[in-house]
This record gives C-alpha cells, sequence and structure tokens, in this order.
C-alpha cells in the first residue's frame, strides 16, 4: 500500500530542487500534492509531469512571505482534495558572507523567506489540520541550524536555529490537536542552491570535504526522510530532528 494513501499535502517550494522531488514523491506514494512557488512555469512542468505519471497535483503561486498566497494554498488543499494533512515548509535560500559583508536588506529577505515564511505556512495550515482531526508538518532547517560550519552564513544559520527551535514549540503547543511537528537537517545537498552559479569549484570541494561520507546528498535522500515524517509511520515522533548529513554535524 502506498505510504501517503488518503492523505493530502502542501509543499512550498515545490517547482524545482528538493520540493519538486518531495512533490512527485508524495504523489507517486499516493498523496494528493499542492504544491506552491514563485517560479510559476517550472511549477507548472512539474505539475504535468507528476500528472502525466498518474499522479494528483495542483501548483500554485506561493511567495512565503505572503499571508494571502498562503492562505489561498491552504484553501486550495481544502476545496479541491477535502482536507489538509500534511504541510512541509520546504522553500527557502541561501546567501554568502560574513556578518559583516551581511546587508540589512540581506538579513531581512533570508528572515523572511526563511523563517517567517514558516512561521506564516504553519499558523494557516494548522486551522484546516484541526478540522482534519490532526496532521504532520514538516520543517526544512539544515545542518546549519545545529552546528554551523565556518563559512557558513550567520544569518542563513539563524533562520535554521530559529526554525529548529520553532518545530519544537509547535509541536508542544499543539500535541493535544493531534499535529506533530518536526525538522529535518540535510548536509550539503546536491541541489540548485548548493550548485548554483556563485558556487566555485573549491567551495563545493570544501563542503564535501566536511562530510565523513566524503559527497554531497541527493535530494531523494532527504525526501524520503520528509516522507517518513509525513506518514503514519512516525505517528510517535514529534518536536524532533532528523539529522540527514552524512556524518557532517557528528563531528
Amino acid at each position: 500500500m502506498a505510504r501517503l494513501a488518503g492523505k493530502v499535502a502542501l509543499i512550498s517550494g515545490g517547482a524545482r530542487g528538493q520540493g519538486a522531488v518531495e512533490a512527485r514523491l508524495f504523489a507517486q506514494e499516493g498523496a494528493k500534492v499542492v504544491f506552491g512557488d514563485i517560479l510559476d512555469d517550472e511549477g507548472k512542468h512539474v505539475e504535468e509531469e507528476i500528472r502525466l505519471l498518474g499522479g494528483k497535483a495542483i501548483y500554485v503561486h506561493l511567495d512565503v512571505t505572503q499571508a494571502q498566497d498562503w492562505q489561498r494554498a491552504v484553501q486550495t488543499a481544502e476545496s479541491r482534495y477535502g482536507k489538509l494533512d500534511i504541510l512541509v515548509n520546504n522553500a527557502g535560500i541561501t546567501i554568502r558572507g560574513t556578518i559583516e559583508e551581511t546587508s540589512e536588506a540581506d538579513w531581512d529577505r533570508i528572515m523572511a523567506i526563511n523563517l517567517k515564511g514558516v512561521f506564516l505556512g504553519t499558523k494557516y495550515a494548522i486551522p484546516a489540520m484541526r478540522r482534519a482531526g490532526g496532521g504532520s508538518i514538516i520543517n526544512i532547517s539544515s545542518g546549519a541550524g545545529i552546528a554551523p560550519a565556518p563559512g557558513t552564513s550567520a544569518a542563513y544559520a539563524a533562520t535554521k536555529g530559529g526554525v529548529r527551535i520553532f518545530s519544537k514549540a509547535t509541536a508542544v503547543q499543539h500535541a493535544k490537536d493531534h499535529i506533530r511537528c518536526n525538522s529535518v537537517h540535510p548536509g550539503p545537498v546536491d541541489t540548485p542552491m548548493v550548485r548554483g552559479p556563485e558556487t566555485h569549484p573549491a567551495r563545493l570541494a570544501e563542503l564535501t570535504g566536511r562530510v565523513p561520507l566524503g559527497r554531497l546528498g541527493t535530494a531523494e535522500e532527504i525526501a524520503y526522510g520528509v516522507l517518513y515524517l509525513a506518514s503514519d509511520e512516525s505517528s510517535y515522533v514529534t518536536g524532533s530532528e532528523l539529522v540527514i548529513d552524512g556524518g557532517r554535524t557528528a563531528q
């Protein structure tokens, strides 16, 4: 039996990279998926891919910093698929530079996307999950939210540390609603964020060198961890951190 049969999921940042892999995997495992992004053309392409393979998916425009976009996404899940069981707060950005090199505008932008976006998604998903009788919220943090590497942006690490603790607070506050909340902490993963045009080959080598397993992770390896937390297999798991990092933070 499919691991998410009968479930309805909402995923942010789903047009490419890890979010797109999660959307495809969830649909493959039986979920009806609503996923959003600001990359509308790419998002529509992923929606078409999922449907051609027999899955059920709807792409919506979702700027995670905008409350009305979240409200519309949750409403789409309930109106089209009848409920909302799973939220994956996946959308996020990174920036480069030391504390002194980080502008106030960069700080505000990364806080808005990486941390406020998780808050807004959670805020608007909770009433829908309560109506559904419970649910699972999975927040994508980072190994940097536990132990930042020397070259990691402090602003990025601050957002991911915030996601980590916000997840625990959500878990404690909403256990009574049968809503679970956990954070996932990937290490360096081979996605457009890590392998972007600004990433120098020496930086990639440095990232890989810090991983005991000696390689970057794949989006699929992270997505299977997210799938576990979304499924009923993890029904006794809440307020926890799932670290998927090839051993980087174990050092």
